[in-house]
């Protein structure tokens, strides 16, 4: 049997239906779809931070159950990863360390013996000195220097929980501010349009914990000078500010690390009290698991959404699995989830989605593509004319994507042209689902749209040809692979602007990166997973989909359909036929934290077996 025959096999189909009816049976009751996040150690560790900060009594049940989760996750080795299934590394391990320490206290057992959290916590500090020479807080400081480098937007953060924590000394000393890094929180006191003409030293999206961690830093080891006096001016205007973009149920982006680095600064520098304290600690109360963690973020409701809408859609069968009902109710809370106006926390423009449908999200390029290309998705020959709020809805979008362009013609995550820190410049994943949306659109309306969209998509392919690397692959930036020597992710990458451009080069790539049995890492010679091999198959099929008379796009096309079959093969396998969808932590969250999300083993295996089974056997 060739390789492609096996997708016309009883297998294929059988495993094709079963993972089809997993993906529409994990909808929640009003007919989208949810999903679950990894537990966080890092998220679990600054909870318990916080909450021991503003009231270590009141909230001793969460601080311990919080704890407990710790301990019993620590890696043999001493360290903790960013989920229980990831390596260690610093970050996280020296935030847990932290955390656990300044417990101890509290749980000692009073006959000399060891409790389970001494024992933790002496074997985090062997890790630990292992990897920085030492525990003092230069060489703490050095190590995490020499990972972020100039980027202060997680490094500060560390450093101050980790004094918070009392492991440089009393934090009401001066001495134990000594390499932590003023932030200047007085520039947030600016007009918001400025921020891009200053050195915020962190990204566009850590604004509360720049005012936050910058005001605990100077309330309790201030400087000298003139600019000393310039931030004691400026503490009650950022103070109002960080109050006023804070969204009403108390967590900053929905997630739990951004929150809780505020509330503890808060709390450490008397405002235990202060309202948005007040709200951050009840956020992170609701967010709590039963088992004692917390994830990095709440959900990631629309952006699972919009990967399931198109997921079901790439084979050109939505109508039959969704009925009209379905369609109709997904369609109208996509709509209800579009920002109508100027967003008080990055001031982006009306017309974009974020990832979440909770209060703590922020409009985004790589969500707003989502939910355009999956409008589009959702109108069939049946709903044509297209109902002029889906039509205004989506142009609103693709104008808001062209709008936040940078000069090299990407598009970046959030905002335009703020910096050159990561997740504030272009990327390639972000500008390809761009250049997707617009073609999703494109195809199904014809009554045009805006001539600067076609001058983006015009940039945005030149932004592409500009990055991509000599081999022919492309980094993204929201996902990675902790196997890879830079933790990067190009077959992710490449997948993705291959589903948009069908670039050859990238498309050997692909092919060369996929292994013998069909499985796919993210990179060559990296250990395969469900997700990195689904993406690159989803991708290999649209290639060996093109319809063309040249012969070394015939022989591309060959190749690629040979290398979708084998990887539909391997997939079949791996989820025991459609049945079973094992994670992988290669989601990046902000500052580079690792995650998993249940839903992508399984979304992204049905997008790869629905466009696989259009691969027909001349290809």
């Amino acid at each position: 049997m060739t390789p492609v025959s096996f997708l016309s096999s009883g297998e294929f189909a059988a495993a094709r239906r079963r993972a089809m009816e997993a993906l529409l049976a994990a909808r929640v009751g009003n007919g989208h779809w949810t999903g679950r996040l990894s537990s966080s150690p890092l998220s679990t560790a600054t909870a318990i931070t916080a909450l021991r900060l503003v009231d270590e009594r009141l909230h001793a049940a969460a601080i311990r159950r919080g704890a407990d989760w710790l301990v019993a996750t620590q890696l043999a080795d001493g360290s903790w990863g960013d989920t229980v299934e990831s390596r260690g590394n610093l970050s996280t391990t020296l935030l847990a360390w932290a955390a656990v320490a300044a417990t101890v206290d509290a749980a000692q057992a009073g006959d000399g013996t060891t409790t389970p959290y001494e024992a933790a916590v002496r074997r985090a500090e062997r890790w630990i000195v292992g990897r920085t020479g030492g525990l003092d807080a230069a060489r703490i400081a050095a190590a995490l220097a020499d990972i972020y480098g100039r980027d202060r937007t997680f490094a500060v953060p560390i450093l101050t929980h980790v004094a918070l924590c009392g492991r440089f000394g009393d934090p009401r000393r001066r001495e134990a501010w000594a390499a932590v890094p003023q932030l200047p929180f007085e520039l947030a006191a600016l007009p918001q349009r400025w921020f891009r003409l200053v050195d915020m030293q962190v990204v566009s999206y850590a604004l509360p914990a720049l005012i936050a961690i910058g005001q605990v830093r100077h309330a309790l080891a201030p400087g000298l000078g003139p600019t000393a006096w310039l931030r004691s001016l400026a503490t009650a205007t950022t103070l109002r500010k960080l109050g006023a973009i804070q969204p009403e149920n108390g967590g900053f982006l929905e997630a739990t690390p951004l929150t809780s680095f505020v509330t503890m600064s808060l709390a450490a520098m008397g405002l235990g009290r202060h309202e948005v304290a007040g709200r951050g600690v009840a956020f992170l109360s609701r967010s709590q698991r039963e088992d004692g963690s917390w994830p990095i973020d709440t959900n990631l409701a629309t952006w699972g959404t919009t990967l399931a809408v198109n997921a079901v859609s790439a084979g050109g069968r939505l109508a039959e699995h969704l009925a009209a009902v379905d369609r109709e109710a997904i369609r109208g809370w996509l709509l209800g989830q579009q920002y109508r106006s100027v967003h008080r926390y990055t001031g982006a423009a009306p017309g974009g989605w974020a990832w979440t449908d909770l209060p703590g999200g922020v409009p985004d390029a790589d969500d707003t593509s989502g939910a355009v290309k999956a409008l589009a998705a959702l109108e069939t020959a049946e709903t044509r004319p297209f109902p002029e709020d889906v039509r205004s809805a989506a142009t609103a979008g693709l104008v808001w994507l062209a709008d936040l362009a940078n000069r090299d013609g990407g598009i970046p995550t959030f905002c335009r042209g703020w910096g050159r820190l990561p997740f504030d410049t272009s990327c390639p994943d972000i500008t390809a689902h761009f250049l997707r949306a617009i073609a999703s659109w494109t195809r199904i309306d014809r009554g045009g749209l805006p001539s600067r969209l076609s001058r983006a998509a015009r940039t945005a392919r030149r932004y592409l040809a500009a990055t991509q690397a000599a081999d022919g692959s492309w980094t993204p930036l929201w996902f990675g692979n902790e196997h890879h020597p830079a933790q990067a992710n190009p077959v992710y990458g490449t997948a993705k602007v291959v589903l948009a451009t069908c670039d050859a080069r990238g498309t050997e790539w692909l092919v060369r990166a996929m292994r013998a049995d069909g499985g796919v890492g993210g990179g060559p010679g990296l250990p395969p997973s469900i997700e990195e091999t689904a993406v690159a198959v989803e991708a290999l099929a649209r290639v060996a989909s093109i319809e063309s008379g040249d012969a070394a796009t015939s022989d591309l096309r060959r190749r690629s359909a040979e290398a979708a079959a084998r990887g539909a093969r391997w997939l079949t396998e791996r989820t025991g036929g459609g049945t079973t969808f094992p994670t992988a932590p290669i989601g990046l969250y902000f500052a580079k934290l690792w995650y998993a999300e249940d839903l992508y083993p399984l979304v992204f295996t049905v997008a790869a077996i629905e466009r696989a089974a259009t691969v027909t056997s001349d290809a």
